[in-house]
């Protein structure tokens, strides 16, 4: 399959070849088959059949050589980085694989801010593992690394803009917030529309300390910097607790 994705990337002047270059060329770096699948390769093969016509009869000749290989003794040995980035490979097609299929009811739930069951997580991981996404091994390792799944993928589809909007209409009834707070508010929503979710922690850091120094409890009084910090554990919670 290699060979033949590097057949393909010399047809890049052709559109429906360029239409797939990425994925022809991704084909050809040694990360994509370091933890590939079956599922993995057989959209691949259905991505690219219509595209293997079109390369020519007469390929190059072949090199052979004449000698032999040696195995010496087995030796263990150290990859450094290779776990994370094996780790990240496993984000990047969740990531994709789950803003694919937005309109599954467990990813609109995590989407809208609405809470997960524990039916809803356990679809979510049959999933993953039956489009061969990643290994029970990569779901452990995300739910270690985000504090539980939920939070793990709350943090690839991000949140709906309207959703993290809705979260403040209580706290803004009957205010009128200066633009200041109106202007930090904002921030806290694109936070959230991007991540997913955020600790109250995060308020008191860049870029809320941007617009003041001291963060949330320079732009709004005590009270109203607590209550902020309890929406945001409260929108947590939805993701990351089960019914």
């Amino acid at each position: 399959m290699e060979e033949i994705a590097g057949l393909l990337e010399e047809l890049d002047s052709i559109p429906m070849v360029r239409e797939q270059m990425a994925l022809i060329q991704e084909i050809q770096t040694d990360e994509f088959w370091q933890d590939v699948t079956a599922p993995i390769l057989e959209n691949v093969r259905k991505k690219l059949r219509a595209l293997v016509k079109l390369i020519e009869k007469v390929k190059r000749k072949p090199v052979y050589t004449d000698f032999e290989d040696e195995i010496g003794a087995e030796q263990t040995t150290q990859l450094p980085g290779f776990v994370a980035a094996t780790f990240q490979r496993f984000r990047e097609k969740a990531r994709v694989f789950l803003r694919e299929h937005q309109d599954r009811p467990a990813i609109r739930k995590l989407r809208e801010n609405k809470p997960l069951t524990s039916y809803d997580l356990a679809e979510l991981e049959r999933l993953l593992l039956q489009a061969g996404i990643g290994t029970a091994h990569d779901l452990a390792q995300a739910k270690e690394a985000s504090e539980g799944f939920g939070l793990f993928l709350r943090s690839l589809v991000g949140l709906d803009r309207q959703a993290a909007k809705s979260a403040f209409d209580e706290f803004l009834l009957g205010r009128q917030p200066s633009s200041q707070q109106i202007e930090f508010i904002d921030l806290i929503v694109n936070y959230l529309t991007e991540q997913g979710y955020m600790d109250g922690s995060r308020l008191y850091e860049s870029p809320f300390t941007d617009l003041h120094p001291m963060g949330v409890e320079g732009v709004f009084p005590s009270d109203q910097a607590a209550q902020l910090v309890g929406i945001l554990k409260e929108m947590r919670l939805h993701a990351s607790v089960a019914a």
